[in-house]
């Protein structure tokens, strides 16, 4: 299929989408849609909504937008990308606490199955993103931190903060093992969608898992690592900075049946 963009419902047109470039200030969501359903559907909405709320200083139309999603979608019987924008046409960058109404920008892409990718390599960087929890249209510093590690030898770029706790990595949240239980960092961060699939999944399936602050130099005593975002659910991590782990193909199976043990809900 052809990639399919709608603003509000509508077909987008170009001039529609000036001031989203222009301002760069929103927020959005990401998901994978199988056969018209998504798994963590309340969860996406729930997070425009409440994104919507602290950006914009209005409510968003939970209701409408499910319905944009649904016609963007309709007939497609393949696996689609599908990422909802929320920005706002009435935004006054010489006003931005004015209350603003949100405009819902929709694109669909087709996109292969679920996979295992290769593992990655991380290397750290003492770096927090401005406002952790709100999944905002910010991103230089993430593809920034992602090509100074690239260029370094690495593949993606792990965030610390000052004090030295893990938090996340450039587009991904990040768990350990600790050879007893899967290991959540605590700190200040984007609360994934797939990361809640996937505590709920091990609390489904029973699986022992932990929140807890994560220390940088406590990487060495730790077994496995993976990260998780909507387009990898789980993808091994085989070196963070200097210390290597070990494939853990059981982890990998273990956290694929715990988010697959989430629902699809229709849209």
């Amino acid at each position: 299929m052809r990639t399919v963009l709608t603003l509000n419902g509508l077909p987008a047109q170009a001039d529609d989408l000036r001031l989203a470039v222009a301002n760069n200030y929103g927020h959005f969501t990401a998901m994978r849609v199988e056969r018209g359903a998504v798994r963590g559907l309340d969860l996406h909405l729930e997070r425009l909504a409440s994104a919507t709320r602290e950006l914009f200083a209005s409510e968003l139309d939970r209701v409408r937008v499910r319905e944009w999603l649904r016609e963007a979608v309709a007939g497609e019987t393949q696996q689609l990308s599908v990422r909802i924008n929320v920005f706002s046409r009435q935004f006054d960058r010489a006003h931005p606490a004015a209350p603003a109404a949100p405009d819902v920008l929709i694109s669909v892409l087709e996109t292969p199955p679920l996979r295992a990718p290769a593992p990655l390599r991380l290397q750290s960087f003492r770096y927090g993103r401005e406002l952790p929890h709100v999944k905002h249209v910010g991103t230089f510093p993430l593809f920034h931190f992602r090509a100074l590690a690239q260029r370094a030898g690495f593949d993606d770029a792990l965030f610390v903060g000052d004090d030295g706790r893990i938090a996340e990595a450039s587009i991904w949240n990040i768990g350990f093992h600790d050879g007893e239980r899967i290991v959540w960092p605590q700190a200040p961060q984007l609360d994934g969608i797939s990361q809640q699939l996937l505590q709920a999944g091990c609390v489904r399936l029973g699986v022992a898992q932990v929140t807890r602050a994560v220390q940088l130099d406590e990487i060495p005593a730790l077994r496995a690592a993976f990260l998780t975002n909507a387009a990898s659910v789980a993808q091994l991590v085989t070196r963070i900075d200097g210390h290597d782990f070990a494939v853990d193909r059981a982890l990998l199976d273990t956290l694929q049946r715990c988010y697959a043990s989430n629902p699809l809900e229709l849209i």
